[in-house]
Order: C-alpha cells, then sequence, then structure tokens
C-alpha cells in the first residue's frame, strides 16, 4: 500500500463559522487523535484528500506545519448530503508496523447457478486486523455456482498475508437466496385478505 503525503496546518478556530470559512478556502477541517494524546485540530487541503480518500483505508503521511509528520488512516469521513464535497474528516494516527481494525470492501467474481437467485451482501465490508502500513484495499470472493442456500462465512475468505479476521469466523458474509422467495410472501399475504374477507 502507497503512502500519500498530504501538508497539513493546525487550526486554532472552532464553530461553524470557522469551518465555513475554512471550506470556502478549498480546505477542509479534521482532528487527528490517538495514541493517547490530545486531539489536534487540522486544515487539509480539499482536493488533495478528496483523492487520497478514493483509495480504501488510504494512509496518509502528514506534514503538519512544516515541523511534525506523523502517518494516520481515516477513520469518520463526513460529505454534504447533496453537493458531496468533504465536510469534514477524522484521522486516526498509526505507527509502522501497528495493528489496527478497519473495514476492507468485498467484491465478487463469477456468476451464481442459473436459475434466477439473488446475492445478498450480509456484510458490505469485512472487519480485519492488519499491519497500518500493510491493509488491504479489498478482498474478491468467487461466487461461481452458488445457489439457493449457499453461504459464504468470514473464514471461507482468503485474506492477504499479515491480515487476520476481526469478526467470528462462522460470521455469513454473502448468502444466495431464491427469487421466488418473495412471490411465495406475497401468496401467502392474499391467502391472509382471503381468510379476513370470509
Amino acid at each position: 500500500m502507497s503512502e500519500v503525503k498530504i501538508s497539513a496546518a493546525t487550526r486554532t478556530e472552532f464553530g461553524k463559522g470557522a469551518a465555513r470559512r475554512i471550506r470556502r478556502e478549498s480546505k477542509v477541517p479534521g482532528v487527528l487523535y490517538g495514541h493517547g494524546s490530545d486531539p489536534l485540530h487540522v486544515t487539509l487541503p480539499g482536493h488533495d484528500l478528496l483523492m487520497a480518500l478514493r483509495t480504501p483505508n488510504v494512509l496518509i503521511a502528514l506534514d503538519i506545519d512544516g515541523k511534525t509528520k506523523e502517518l494516520a488512516i481515516p477513520k469518520a469521513v463526513q460529505r454534504d448530503p447533496l453537493k458531496g464535497f468533504l465536510e469534514h474528516v477524522d484521522l486516526l494516527l498509526v505507527k509502522r508496523g501497528e495493528q489496527v481494525n478497519v473495514d476492507i470492501y468485498v467484491h465478487t467474481e463469477g456468476e451464481l447457478a442459473p436459475g434466477g437467485y439473488l446475492l445478498e451482501h450480509v456484510l458490505n465490508a469485512l472487519p480485519v486486523e492488519a499491519e497500518a502500513t500493510h491493509i488491504p484495499e479489498s478482498v474478491t470472493v468467487s461466487i461461481e455456482g452458488l445457489s439457493a442456500g449457499d453461504s459464504i462465512l468470514a473464514k471461507d475468505i482468503t485474506l492477504p498475508k499479515g491480515t487476520t479476521l476481526a469478526v467470528e469466523e462462522d460470521t455469513v458474509v454473502l448468502q444466495v437466496l431464491a427469487a421466488q422467495a418473495e412471490e411465495a410472501a406475497e401468496g401467502e399475504e392474499t391467502e391472509g385478505e382471503e381468510a379476513a374477507e370470509a
């Protein structure tokens, strides 16, 4: 996993007014915390941060005021619900060699068995523990030939070297449902209505 270098400045103004001023300058207010240290309020360049966040669990090498260098991963990102621009970011301090808990995306490949089955993502992201500088972006799971009643458990997923599960091994990640289940449910409702009318 590559590091993305971003310059940050410490922030002394707080509140909605200050945050709006920061965003008008195409910057994003953020908080850096972890390792038992006091939270550090920072301002980050909006475009650089937006580009960095396109990579899931990106490792950010922060240069704060040209004096301090820190490594961090994004923990919470707030976006404007309508326009989608970044409003605020929480960053967690990490150190090389340190194990961190993160969620990684689960991608699927292959085709379900013929028959109109539905694939349900019980977990869209898989909780894992990984070394801070080697966090995988995602895992890929084959669903080739699966049919109704089949499921993929957390323990069935091959994880990259150095990554371990942070959930129970028997946690269902994906399951295959029969598409006819919806029609059967509608049929039951109709029978119930007929009984009520009688």
